[in-house]
């Protein structure tokens, strides 16, 4: 086996437990964001963390009909009804029509709702800031090849699952 290869092979190998370390902490993040709310005195959440960041994207863009959200976030438009409506359901968001389209619904965030996006927000915040401080260890060059290494990995899988590939 070749430098090539025995390197290739190790890059496979830490590329995995990246993969399975990422999907570990992802599981751990509904659990922490409950209990932020909790020290900050946010009452009734129960949600997952997909409702979350529909909230996210209904405060980011407000006001949002169903459709848009689900492009946005590439879900079904029915996921998106029944987070939606959970959402109303805790009033986190309100479900209005705009004067020229009587048809659409859009939705807004309410005060409370607003409670859990800024919270939200905040911890993108604070995530953003730790992966800054971890990549201050490389240099511009390795920054910049980690970054292809990144897009174009990127756009790889993108081309797997369009061709219907095991993604």
């Amino acid at each position: 086996m070749g430098p090539n290869v025995r390197i290739k092979s190790q890059l496979h190998e830490g590329y995995l437990k990246f993969v399975h370390q990422h999907e570990r902490l992802s599981g751990t993040e509904i659990v922490h964001f409950q209990k932020l709310c909790q020290l900050e005195n946010i009452k009734g959440f129960d949600l997952n963390l997909t409702a979350v960041h529909v909230l996210d994207c209904i405060g980011r863009h407000e006001p949002i009909n169903s459709t848009a959200i689900a492009e946005m976030m590439e879900l079904s438009k029915a996921s998106i009804t029944k987070i939606t409506g959970k959402l109303l359901e805790v009033g986190w968001v309100t479900r209005t029509q705009l004067n020229d389209n009587k048809k659409e619904s859009y939705f807004r965030i309410t005060p409370a709702g607003k409670e859990i996006f800024r919270l939200h927000l905040r911890l993108h915040e604070e995530e953003k800031e730790r992966f800054f401080r971890f990549l201050d260890q490389y240099s511009e060059e390795e920054l910049r090849t980690i970054q292809h290494f990144l897009l174009d990995y990127s756009m790889e899988l993108e081309q797997r699952m369009e061709e219907g590939a095991n993604p």
